[in-house]
């Protein structure tokens, strides 16, 4: 396999860059760009010399040798000064160098799932560690970049084999007659995965809105201060504000940290009948945004909803443009009632991050509905009787399958391209 290196931390001038090198070329490469031996894993200050044997840079240098590294190979790692010139200088040193090319945008991880270092579940929580912009999401993605996912489903695995082993046990002594107990305790093994697959299910699409973010949309009529409201709760003047009617036409999105929680906030057309057919455009596209975003904040003069706007109980409804919060209002021209506004939006998302588990996406959320269509055809099998226990056992093992692509057991090439699509080349 190639000895790969790429630029691992941010292009651009900086105090450090780090260049890694991996493969088993890749310390024999170090000293000799530094005409030094690395013996041992002490740091070691060099000098890193061109073909022509020229002062480049001086580095630290950092050797972490098979299989004690994260892509499982002899990694090295050259921490220089973080100029343009030396970077640039050092990169094109090693890319004429025989046998190194440049990484591919995530080969690095690739090599450390292809070594076992890691598992595919892990590797989507690196790739969401590395995007991470929020607390919230910070949190989740470091969760599942643990392996928290990978020993859940080991745990379940477990349990599944144990199960079946069960049920095959009794196959071989069908002659004698089956314990009453042994039915029982398939049953709660069964149904102990059940119920936790079923909590893992639900958590799913709330992990989907940490890491895309919630979105919150700002509706009413026209000339009720959205735009100013927008501005006002993302500090700085993102929406063109005026007193004229329909000076918003389309939806201005924003985003936000909310006290740690990824928000989105939509500005939106004033919600009105109108003969203006670019204006229409524009209400429609509010009133259908609207519709699919996760929180409302309705803007009313008298707690009225405008033409074509459905209420939903979720929905804040305030009174618009509160300048002296004597209505229990808000204004974003004042901000009035705006700290009380965000403590509402914060507290409503807060709690649907209760639910949140460990599985964070679609493709997790797929594999364990498999995993619970075959459980709970064993569940039915495994009443109609010991002669059906044969049949009941492969429903489990079918289970155990579909639990394995989760991490990567089985079914990863099809995931893979999407997966890493995401990483930079130095990752």
């Amino acid at each position: 396999m190639d000895t790969i290196f790429a630029l691992a931390s941010a292009p651009g001038k900086a105090g450090i860059a780090v260049i890694r090198i991996s493969g088993s070329a890749a310390i024999s490469v170090v000293e000799k760009i530094t005409q030094s031996e690395l013996n041992g894993p002490t740091p070691k200050l060099r000098v890193i010399y061109d073909v022509d044997g020229n002062f480049i840079d001086q580095a630290l240098i950092l050797i972490f040798r098979a299989p004690n590294s994260f892509t499982g190979e002899n990694v090295a790692e050259l921490h220089l000064h973080g100029s343009s010139a030396v970077v640039s200088s050092i990169i094109d040193l090693l890319n004429n160098i025989k046998g190194l090319r440049l990484a591919e945008a995530g080969e690095f991880t690739r090599r450390s799932l292809d070594n076992g270092k890691i598992d595919l579940a892990q590797v989507e929580g690196l790739a969401d560690l590395i995007e991470a912009e929020t607390s919230a999401q910070h949190k989740q993605a470091a969760r599942v970049f643990s392996g928290a996912l990978g020993r859940k489903t080991k745990e379940w695995r477990q349990i599944l084999i144990k199960a079946a082993a069960l049920l095959v046990a009794t196959i071989d002594f069908s002659d004698e007659e089956v314990p009453d107990e042994v039915t029982s305790e398939v049953e709660t093994l069964i149904n102990k995965v059940l119920t936790e697959l079923d909590k893992e299910i639900v958590g799913v699409q709330t992990a989907e809105r940490i890491r895309a973010g919630f979105e919150v949309a700002i509706v009413g009529a026209p000339n009720l201060g959205k735009s100013t409201l927008l501005n006002f709760l993302v500090g700085r003047d993102a929406a063109i504000t005026s007193d004229i009617s329909g000076t918003t036409r389309d939806i201005i999105e924003v985003k936000l940290d909310l006290r740690g929680l990824p928000v989105t906030i939509l500005d939106t057309a004033g919600i009105r009948e109108s003969v203006d057919a670019i204006e229409e455009v524009g209400i429609n596209r509010a009133l259908e945004r609207a519709n699919l975003c996760d929180l409302r904040i309705v803007l009313s003069e008298d707690g009225k909803y405008p033409p074509g706007l459905v209420q939903k109980e979720t929905d804040i409804v305030c009174s618009a443009k509160d300048d002296d919060g004597k209505r229990g209002g808000v204004s974003g021209k004042t901000g009035a009632g705006v700290d009380d506004l965000k403590h509402k939006i914060w507290t409503y998302f807060i709690n649907q991050t209760q639910d949140v588990g460990i599985a964070t996406r679609e493709r997790h959320r797929v594999s364990m509905m498999d995993a619970k269509h075959f459980l709970s055809n064993a569940i039915v099998l495994l009443k109609d009787g010991p002669e059906y226990y044969d049949v009941t056992a492969e429903e489990i093992r079918a289970a155990t399958y579909a639990l394995d692509s989760l991490i990567g057991r089985i079914g990863i090439e099809n995931v893979l391209d999407e997966v890493f699509s995401s990483f930079c080349l130095g990752k």
